[in-house]
């Protein structure tokens, strides 16, 4: 910065300024020290500008993994809502710092924060510890988790409307005749125990009975729909239709289906949930759940900066919605 104000004849706080877009600097000047300052590829220390000015524009987004399974950062959900908060944290001029803790010690996930790293944080996912979640709101850490409603919640939280999608995926499958539908999902998980929740009123609303040896306990890594089919197939229970309770999971179980010799849709008729962008092209192309991926960076984002800014931010479910393609129809 003195090189700059050295070369353009005028102070190191004209510099700093003018760096900063500041209206007291004229627009001749600005321009100057903006081009001096991009020839000498200089650029903003902002870690140091924010201890400098006792501010920061960080916030941490936490991916809990599950120790015993290991699902994988790459997974496409993850990687879709990643995107979908760095763009909306970067339209409001914030950083994002991503980290990763066991999901069986989500009161890990407050490190960032306690050591000053970042201002709040974004939690894709409750997995099995509501109440550690709890702890960290009574004791005043920002949080906003992606995640389902819960009773006595103190956090907020943003998600899709996952009774309502259970509903919609197993309606669907009935309206197109199928009447032994399985179940692919881990229903100690919130959302998906909402899933399931819905899969049984469609259930109920078209008087069919539930039977528990449809559903089957999977985690939502890919290998998950292998293990789902097989493990049905195992049972030796009739079933028309499965619901997957991702697209990751669906696929893959399509796969299993295909390498046992039964036709999707003809056969089994699928449905997954998500709709991450592969699903548009696999084959035959998915039907699935569409969560609102982009909606929800903006909410979970726009959630956390209230709280931060001590106003009232309220939990938020968003619509789901049916994408009929070819494995139900």
């Amino acid at each position: 910065m003195a090189d700059i104000a050295r070369l353009a004849g005028v102070s190191k706080a004209t510099v700093s300024r003018a760096l900063n877009r500041s209206p007291l600097v004229n627009e001749e000047t600005r321009t100057r020290i903006l081009e001096l300052a991009s020839s000498l590829k200089y650029t903003i220390n902002i870690g140091a500008q924010n201890l400098r000015l006792k501010q920061n524009r960080t916030i941490g987004v936490v991916v809990p993994y599950d120790s015993a399974t290991r699902q994988h950062l790459s997974d496409p959900f993850f990687l879709s809502m990643l995107g979908s908060l760095a763009d909306a944290l970067t339209e409001r001029g914030f950083d994002m710092l991503l980290s990763r803790v066991d999901a069986e010690q989500l009161d890990a996930a407050a490190m960032p924060f306690d050591t000053g790293r970042v201002i709040g944080l974004i939690l894709i996912g409750q997995w099995r510890h509501h109440d550690q979640l709890n702890q960290l709101a009574a004791r005043h850490v920002p949080i906003v988790v992606w995640g389902a409603q819960l009773p006595q919640q103190l956090y907020t939280t943003v998600g899709g409307d996952n009774v309502s999608g259970g509903m919609l995926a197993t309606e669907h499958l009935i309206a197109a005749g199928r009447r032994r539908i399985a179940f692919f999902g881990d229903i100690n998980l919130p959302e998906v125990a909402q899933r399931y929740s819905g899969y049984c009123n469609a259930l109920a609303r078209h008087g069919l009975p539930l039977d528990p040896q449809l559903r089957v306990s999977v985690s939502f890594l890919p290998e998950g729909g292998d293990q789902a089919v097989r493990e049905i197939e195992r049972r030796a229970v009739p079933y028309d239709a499965a619901f997957a309770c991702s697209d990751l999971l669906a696929m893959t179980a399509i796969n299993t289906l295909r390498a046992l010799g039964k036709q999707v849709p003809d056969d089994v008729a699928v449905v997954g949930y998500d709709d991450i962008e592969l699903s548009t092209y696999f084959h035959p192309p998915l039907t699935t759940i569409r969560q609102p991926i982009r909606a929800a960076g903006q909410a979970l984002v726009g959630a956390l900066l209230a709280i931060i800014d001590n106003q009232p931010a309220g939990s938020l479910q968003l619509p789901t919605e049916l994408i009929v393609r070819a494995t139900s129809t």
